[in-house]
C-alpha cells in the first residue's frame, strides 16, 4: 500500500497505481465529478495518471487556477481535433493555455479561415466534446514520435521533437486526434460544455519574424454555458476599458513605428499622470528613509556577466553596443539592480549605516518579440519604480514588512482592495534555473513567509515562480471587473551581494555580507498605468487626474475671463483647461464628459459679472453656483481628505 497525504494533513492508504480521480471517488462521487487534474508532490498531473509511490495530492477543480489551465489546455487539443476534421491536412504548431483561455497556432495550408468560420468550428468542438472522449497519456520513444509526425508530414512537431530527449516524450490522444504534449489534461472532453472562439491573429513560428506566419486561433471554454455568458458580458466591458482605446481618447500616450515598436511616447496628459504617480511614491519613500539615485541607461557587458543577467536574459536583450575600443561592449540595461550594487560598493559601509535604501525610477530595456507586444502592458522599454535595500540579516524581516506597508499604501490610494500575495518560491525539482546556495535560498524563502504571516496577508505559494536570484512576494490584484494582474513585487536576495562581493564592517570589526531586498510597488510605470486606466475606466482619482477642471465659456466673449479664471485656479494647485471652441455649450459639456474630467465650470454673463462659477460634476450633473474661492476650497478639501485617509 502507498500513503497519500491530502491538503488537510490526513493520510489515506491505497494500492500502488491509484489515480487522483480514484482517490476523489473514494472521498465523494460529487467531488470526483468536478476533479479536472491533481497536484502530485507539487506537480500538476492528469487526474487519471497512476501514482506509483507515497505522495501528497491536491485535487484540482474549476475553482483552481491549475484546474482551469488543464481545462483550457485540453480545449486547445479539442480545437485542433475540430480543425483537423474540417480542414484536412492542417498542420499544428503549439497550443497552450493562457491567462484566460487558450490558443493554437496552425498552418492551414491551402485552406483559409475567417471570423465568419468560427461558429462552424465551435459547433464541431461541442459535437466532439459531447462524445466524452478520454484524454489518454502515452509515453513514446523519440523514434516512434518522429515516425508518426513524418507520416503526417508535420514539420512543426518534428522541429519540436529535436529539442526533446528520448524518455521525455509523451503523446496525448482523444477521439481521432493525437498530439505531442507534456500535459496535463482533464479526464475527458465531456467536461467542456461551452465554447467560444474569440479571434484570429497571425503569429510567426517560434516568435521568429524570419519564419512562416501561422494562424493563431484564440478561444475559451467553460463547464457551464451560464459562465460563458457572464464572461462575454465581462469581455464587452473590458473592451470599453481597454487602455489602448482610452489612452488614445484621453491623449495619454502613443506609439510610432519610426521610434520603434514597443517604445511608448508619453503625451502631455499622460506625462502629467505618470509624474504625479512618481511624486506620490517619492514622497512616501523619502518619509520611509529612501535615498534617490540615478544610473545610466547602459552598462558594460561585464556588469551583467557578474550579476548573472547576461546568462539568464542575454537572449532577451537588445544586441550589444560595440564601441571603437577593441572588445568593449555595452548593453541597454535590462535591470537596475547591478548598478545599485556598484553604488553600494562605491565606499566602505558599516553595520551602523544599514539599512541603506536606494530608490530610482530607472528605465530598462528588453527585446520582447513583436507578437508579444501589447499596448503599455508588454513593451520593450519601461520604467521601474525600483528600490534596493541593503541590510543586515537580522534586519530582513523588519525591512520586508516596511516594504509591504508601502505596497499596501499604494494599493489603498488607487482603490485596489482585492488582492492576494503570491509567495513565489523555487521549483522543487529543477534547481538549474537559479543561482546561489540552498542555505541562502531557504533563509530567503522563510523570511518572505514569515513577513507575509506577520502582516496578515492572504497568501498562496507557487513553486517555480521565483526570480533566478531569489524568492518573491508578488501581489496579484483584481481590478474593478474581476481580472487578475500582477503588480507590486518584493524579493529577498542573498546572491547578488555574493556575486558583487558586497560587504559591511560589523560590530565585531569583521567583514560581513549584506542581504539585498528588491522592491517595486508599481512594478513598471507603463504596465501600472495600463492596469489603472482599465481599473477605473479612465476616471482617475481627483488627486491624480491630469485635468481636474474643464472651464467652459458659453460664448467666445467670455474666453478671456475663462483664461483668467484658469490662472487663478493654478494658485490653488488646481489643474485644468479652457474649452474656447466656437461650439454650443451642450457639445462642450458632452465632450468634457467623454474626456472624463471630474469637474466643469460653466461661465456665462451672470458668472462673469459676479465672479462666480456654475459647477458640474462628472457623471452627477449640476452642483450649483459658487465663488471661485469656495470651489477651490471644495476641491482641495476633497483631495486632502482622500490622501489623509490613506495614512490609516
Amino acid at each position: 500500500m502507498i500513503n497519500i497525504t491530502l491538503p488537510d494533513g490526513s493520510v489515506r492508504q491505497y494500492a500502488p497505481g491509484v489515480s487522483s480521480l480514484e482517490i476523489a471517488q473514494s472521498i465523494s462521487e460529487g467531488l470526483a465529478r468536478n476533479v479536472l487534474a491533481a497536484k502530485v508532490n507539487g506537480q500538476v498531473w492528469d487526474a487519471t495518471r497512476p501514482i506509483p509511490t507515497d505522495a501528497s495530492v491536491v485535487l484540482l477543480t474549476w475553482n483552481d487556477v491549475q484546474g482551469k489551465e488543464a481545462m483550457w489546455h485540453s480545449s486547445a487539443h479539442l480545437l485542433a481535433e475540430a480543425l483537423e476534421a474540417l480542414y484536412p491536412g492542417v498542420k499544428f504548431g503549439i497550443g497552450p493555455p493562457i491567462e484566460a483561455g487558450f490558443y493554437y497556432d496552425v498552418d492551414l495550408g491551402e485552406h483559409k479561415i475567417t471570423p465568419e468560420d468560427l461558429p462552424k468550428v465551435e459547433k464541431k468542438m461541442l459535437e466532439l466534446a459531447q462524445q466524452k472522449n478520454v484524454y489518454i497519456r502515452e509515453e513514446i520513444s523519440k523514434a516512434e514520435a518522429i515516425g508518426y509526425f513524418r507520416a503526417k508530414e508535420d514539420p512543426y512537431k518534428l522541429e519540436l521533437l529535436e529539442d526533446l530527449q528520448d524518455g521525455q516524450i509523451t503523446f496525448y490522444k482523444q477521439g481521432n486526434f493525437t498530439d505531442l504534449c507534456r500535459g496535463p489534461h482533464i479526464p475527458n472532453t465531456g467536461f467542456i460544455k461551452a465554447v467560444k472562439l474569440l479571434n484570429i491573429a497571425g503569429a510567426y513560428w517560434r516568435g521568429d519574424e524570419k519564419r512562416k506566419q501561422l494562424t493563431r486561433i484564440y478561444g475559451i471554454t467553460f463547464p457551464k454555458q451560464k459562465e460563458l455568458d457572464e464572461y462575454l458580458v465581462l469581455l464587452e466591458e473590458a473592451k470599453k476599458r481597454d487602455h489602448r482605446k482610452l489612452g488614445r481618447e484621453l491623449d495619454l500616450f502613443t506609439f510610432s513605428e519610426k521610434v520603434g515598436m514597443g517604445l511608448p511616447l508619453w503625451l502631455p496628459a499622460g506625462a502629467a499622470l505618470r509624474e504625479r504617480l512618481m511624486q506620490f511614491l517619492q514622497k512616501a519613500q523619502v518619509k520611509a528613509g529612501y535615498q534617490p539615485v540615478v544610473t545610466p541607461h547602459i552598462g558594460n557587458k561585464q556588469l551583467y556577466i557578474t550579476s548573472g543577467h547576461y546568462e539568464k536574459y542575454g537572449k532577451d536583450s537588445f544586441q550589444p553596443i560595440r564601441t571603437p575600443a577593441e572588445g568593449e561592449e555595452f548593453f541597454l540595461k535590462p535591470m537596475n539592480c547591478p548598478h545599485h550594487c556598484e553604488i553600494y560598493k562605491s565606499k566602505p559601509r558599516s553595520y551602523k549605516d544599514l539599512p541603506i535604501r536606494f530608490s530610482e525610477f530607472g528605465t530598462v530595456y528588453r527585446y520582447e518579440q513583436s507578437g508579444e507586444l501589447h499596448g503599455l502592458t508588454r513593451v520593450r522599454g519601461f520604467t521601474q519604480d525600483d528600490a534596493h535595500l541593503f541590510c543586515r540579516p537580522e534586519q530582513v524581516n523588519e525591512e520586508f514588512c516596511k516594504v509591504i506597508d508601502i505596497v499596501l499604501y499604494v494599493f489603498r490610494a488607487l482603490d485596489f482592495h482585492d488582492f492576494t500575495a503570491q509567495i513565489s518560491l523555487r521549483d522543487k525539482e529543477d534547481r538549474s534555473k537559479y543561482i546561489g546556495s540552498d542555505e541562502n535560498w531557504e533563509r530567503a524563502e522563510q523570511s518572505i513567509i514569515d513577513a507575509a504571516a506577520k502582516k496578515g496577508l492572504t497568501t498562496v505559494i507557487e513553486y517555480g515562480e521565483a526570480a533566478f536570484y531569489g524568492p518573491k512576494l508578488d501581489f496579484m490584484v483584481k481590478d474593478a471587473i474581476g481580472r487578475k494582474w500582477q503588480l507590486g513585487t518584493i524579493q529577498v536576495d542573498y546572491n547578488l551581494p555574493e556575486r558583487f562581493e558586497l560587504e559591511y564592517t560589523g560590530a565585531d570589526n569583521q567583514k560581513h555580507r549584506p542581504v539585498m531586498i528588491h522592491r517595486a510597488p508599481f512594478g513598471s510605470m507603463e504596465r501600472f498605468v495600463a492596469v489603472l486606466i482599465e481599473h477605473c475606466a479612465g476616471k482617475f482619482p481627483l488627486w491624480l487626474t491630469p485635468e481636474q477642471v474643464g472651464i467652459l465659456p458659453i460664448s467666445e466673449k467670455y474666453s478671456e475671463h475663462a483664461s483668467a479664471l484658469l490662472d487663478s485656479l493654478k494658485n490653488y494647485d488646481i489643474r485644468g483647461f479652457v474649452d474656447d471652441r466656437n461650439e454650443k455649450i451642450g457639445k462642450k459639456i458632452r465632450d468634457t464628459e467623454l474626456r472624463k474630467v471630474p469637474y466643469m465650470l460653466i461661465i456665462g454673463e451672470k458668472e462673469a459679472a459676479e465672479g462666480t462659477v456654475a459647477v458640474r460634476k462628472q457623471g452627477e450633473g449640476d452642483k450649483g453656483t459658487m465663488s471661485v474661492e469656495a470651489f477651490a476650497e471644495m476641491i482641495n478639501q476633497e483631495i486632502n481628505e482622500r490622501l489623509q485617509s490613506l495614512q490609516g
